[in-house]
Order: structure tokens, then C-alpha cells, then sequence
């Protein structure tokens, strides 16, 4: 009997239309393995901290909620038979990922190179350089 390569994968996703390649790559991935997928949706709580004090954060976080909403629609939408389980985290994007990933057994995680910029930004390079280098698994960064 031959041993999957991967059983769960973890796809890390922002919404940005950059992302959109490692979101179907990580379908990919699974589908030939047969496995499972997590899809992860950070909200930087960081970028709380550096707002103006005239958004209110209620808002600010239903906006963040929403996006993930469509990018977790996208990957539902690509991954056909492929088992998909959706998450949103909230804090670092680079630690929760990692956190998330031991948490849940993942053994390989699919990160876009760069994500959003500015304030509403995700999964940036630095972001994913910091998760390549504490990632206890397989880490597939897709341009």
C-alpha cells in the first residue's frame, strides 16, 4: 500500500486577485493526493492598531469577514469533489498560519509569493518568508 504524499493541505489565502494562482494550485495538489483542504483567512489585528479612530472596528471587521466569505466561495467554487474546510484566524497571518498548521496536522501549506498591500494587507513576501521558516511542514509558495 502506498502512502499519500499529502493527506491535508492548507491553502492560506487573502481575497487578493494575486492569490488566485496558489488557491488553484493548492486544489491541484490536493486532488492528485487526495487530500483534504483547509483554507485559512487571516485577519491582521495588527492593522487594527495603525486605523484612524474614525472607522469604526465593527465595520472595519465585517469588511474583513466578507472577504474571506469570497475567497472561501472561489476555492468551494474550484475544488469540485475536493473536501474543503474553512477557517478564519485572527492575528499575525504568519503565526496563525503556522499555529493553525500544527493544530491541525496540516502537512503542506500553499502561500501566494505577495497578497494585498497597504492597509488591507495579508499575506505579504515577508509573510510568507516568515512562515517558510517556521513552518513545521511542506511549504509550497506559488507566484
Amino acid at each position: 500500500m502506498t502512502e499519500r504524499l499529502f493527506s491535508r493541505i492548507l491553502i492560506a489565502t487573502d481575497g487578493s486577485e494575486k492569490n488566485r494562482a496558489a488557491l488553484a494550485e493548492g486544489i491541484k495538489v490536493a486532488r492528485a493526493c487526495g487530500a483534504a483542504v483547509h483554507a485559512a483567512y487571516v485577519i491582521d489585528t495588527g492593522t487594527f492598531s495603525t486605523m484612524s479612530g474614525d472607522i469604526p472596528l465593527g465595520d472595519t471587521y465585517r469588511v474583513f469577514q466578507a472577504e474571506a466569505e469570497q475567497a472561501f466561495a472561489r476555492i468551494r467554487s474550484q475544488a469540485g469533489d475536493v473536501k474543503v474546510e474553512t477557517s478564519i484566524l485572527e492575528g499575525r497571518p504568519a503565526a496563525e498560519i503556522v499555529k493553525f498548521s500544527v493544530a491541525k496536522g496540516i502537512d503542506l501549506i500553499v502561500i501566494g509569493t505577495q497578497g494585498k498591500k497597504g492597509l488591507e494587507r495579508l499575506l505579504l513576501g515577508s509573510v510568507a518568508e516568515e512562515i517558510i521558516r517556521s513552518a513545521p511542514c511542506k511549504v509550497l509558495v506559488v507566484k
